[in-house]
């Protein structure tokens, strides 16, 4: 499922949302100058579980380089589709969300949501040397506040019928609850089956960021 666009406008310009957008697609440019040297940057602010679950290789890094790659692999993606995918679901979702919270909170919710991600995907990943990158995690759990602050909020969704598409009119809860429930069954399909990145998709950073989300979303909004 695709979304296209919500029937739930903005009541503030989403300054913070656009800003993430822009810095996402600056790094992004900045990542196809880098050239044959994209590999060792994607490595060095990448999140590698076993930089961090391996004490021999951890003990090679400052606690400042452990640090910084929780925060700059929510700015780096690794094609077209992974980014303008992504920037377009925080488009549809996030302005909604930033509003609720306002500019400074909403910011600090997205890059917890983006550390809490990560965080569980080292957890069930410890052995891990596949470096992950992408705002997905972050915007998981954007998703995830906007699951219970607008679960009736309409959502227009492309759906692929085989070789048909199909355009209709979802609400929130139906929209963002299958997509939960198809990242959960997706990663414990990879857990049972001895993977990590089915097809290159970190399917417990999508899951703790959505409920990273639901729970800071009552910390956050509880202090507005």
């Amino acid at each position: 499922m695709i979304p296209l666009r919500d029937a739930n406008p903005s009541r503030e310009f989403p300054a913070v949302t656009y800003g993430i957008i822009g810095l996402c697609v600056l790094a992004f440019f900045y990542e196809l100058a880098l050239g044959p040297g994209l590999r060792l940057w994607v490595y060095q602010y990448g999140i590698v579980p076993i930089r961090y679950t391996h004490s021999e290789v951890a003990s090679r890094f400052s606690v400042l380089e452990q640090a910084i790659p929780f925060v700059t692999t929510m700015f780096l993606h690794g094609g077209w589709i992974h980014l303008i995918g992504n920037m377009w679901v925080l488009h549809i979702f996030g302005d909604n969300v930033e509003s609720a919270l306002g500019r400074g909170r909403f910011l600090a919710f997205y890059l917890l949501c983006g550390f809490a991600a990560s965080v569980l995907h080292i957890v069930t990943n410890p052995a891990s040397r596949v470096p992950t990158i992408g705002a997905s995690g972050a915007i998981a759990g954007v998703m995830g506040a906007y699951f219970l602050l607008y679960p009736r909020a309409r959502v227009l969704t492309l759906v692929p019928i085989f070789f048909y598409f199909s355009i209709i009119e979802l609400p929130a809860y139906v929209f963002l609850g299958l997509w939960f429930v198809m990242q959960f069954f997706s990663g414990t399909f990879a857990l049972m089956g001895g993977g990590t990145q089915v097809g290159g998709v970190a399917w417990w950073a999508h899951i703790g960021g959505f409920l990273a989300g639901m729970v800071l979303l009552r910390v956050f909004r509880g202090r507005r």
